[in-house]
């Protein structure tokens, strides 16, 4: 017996196979992969997602920290994994935006190599310095960087994060000369600054307003257009002197390229609807997160607009990642 397929036939057919895979699912741990070292923004953000996950689909969502290269070493194994919805990527403006401009080789295409599920959060960074330096305004710190050429130091979570583009963006449209350090996260290039080994660092808010709060560290601006309601009497750098600055960071979710549709799917409506849950908009406000939720199309097109504008800057500043 012959059977002949129509093109509606077939897809038909991998429609019903994409429900019936997502009707089981899931139906073991999930692995949500990220970037960055424990303690910075990219984990926090994460596992208040992965937990609510965990509660919501039944299963353990186990965070799995692999920090190193600005998130690329994260979006590699994420890539490469089987497209079952068992291997989730915890994206990143760095990992997605930034790196491919940066590095000549890279072991993933943001565009091509991932189904968005959808965008979680974007929060601003702080411009945070340590007590010792001598400047309580935006315009007093760049006074002290020019009159100090070359002799203020600041950290970042590794070359080409966000953390690193947030103050070549400033030492680029300021002509300051701060010398760049590079770390493996926010979970250690925040502890050189606690120690005065760093003088400064951009830093997203979730890990630097703790110590803000504490008296640990003088916070100078704001990364965002607008001020954050969490410390509303901190200006931004726009209104601080530099007309026209603006990073803030983004993250989301992310599959494997060719995860079934109806996996997809389902996830972007969980994710969704926990973003809407006022006790995850308490969390994150307290953080200065702003939670987000959109559909794996938005997110898709979205992660393409970032990807051009942070080319431009990469271009301009004239970085390349070893």
């Amino acid at each position: 017996m012959h059977i002949h397929w129509s093109l509606p036939g077939i897809f038909i057919a991998c429609a019903v196979a994409s429900l019936a895979h997502a009707q089981g699912y899931p139906a073991k741990p999930i692995r949500y992969v990220v970037g960055f070292t424990a303690g910075g923004a990219s984990d926090i953000t994460s596992r208040i997602i992965g937990q609510k996950l965990s509660e919501h689909l039944g299963q353990p969502v186990i965070i799995d920290n692999r920090a190193g290269a600005s998130g690329t070493i994260a979006a590699g194994i994420v890539a490469k994994a089987p497209p079952d919805g068992y291997t989730l990527l915890s994206g990143a403006t760095s990992i997605l935006a930034i790196n491919p401009g940066l590095y000549k080789k890279l072991d993933y295409d943001s565009l091509r190599d991932f189904a968005p599920v959808s965008q979680t959060v974007s929060m601003p960074q702080l411009l945070v310095v340590h007590p010792g330096v001598k400047a309580t305004t935006l315009k007093e710190l760049l006074a002290l960087a020019r009159a100090r050429a070359g002799e203020l130091n600041y950290s970042s979570s590794g070359t080409g994060s966000s953390s690193h583009m947030a103050m070549e963006l400033l030492k680029f449209m300021t002509g300051i000369n701060v010398v760049h350090v590079p770390f493996k996260g926010s979970g250690q290039a925040m502890p050189a600054l606690l120690a005065g080994q760093v003088q400064l660092v951009f830093d997203p808010m979730p890990s630097s307003l703790p110590h803000v709060k504490a008296g640990r560290l003088r916070a100078i601006a704001i990364s965002t257009a607008a001020r954050s309601p969490a410390i509303q009497d901190l200006p931004t750098v726009a209104e601080s002197g530099v007309p026209g600055y603006e990073s803030s960071l983004w993250y989301g979710v992310l599959l494997p390229a060719r995860t079934p549709p109806a996996i997809v799917a389902r996830l972007s409506q969980t994710i969704n609807t926990i973003l809407r849950e006022p006790d995850v908009n308490e969390r994150f406000a307290g953080l200065g997160a702003e939670p987000l939720g959109n559909s794996s199309a938005e997110f898709g097109k979205y992660i393409a607009s970032e990807v051009v504008k942070w080319g431009k800057v990469i271009k301009a500043v004239g970085i390349q990642a070893e």
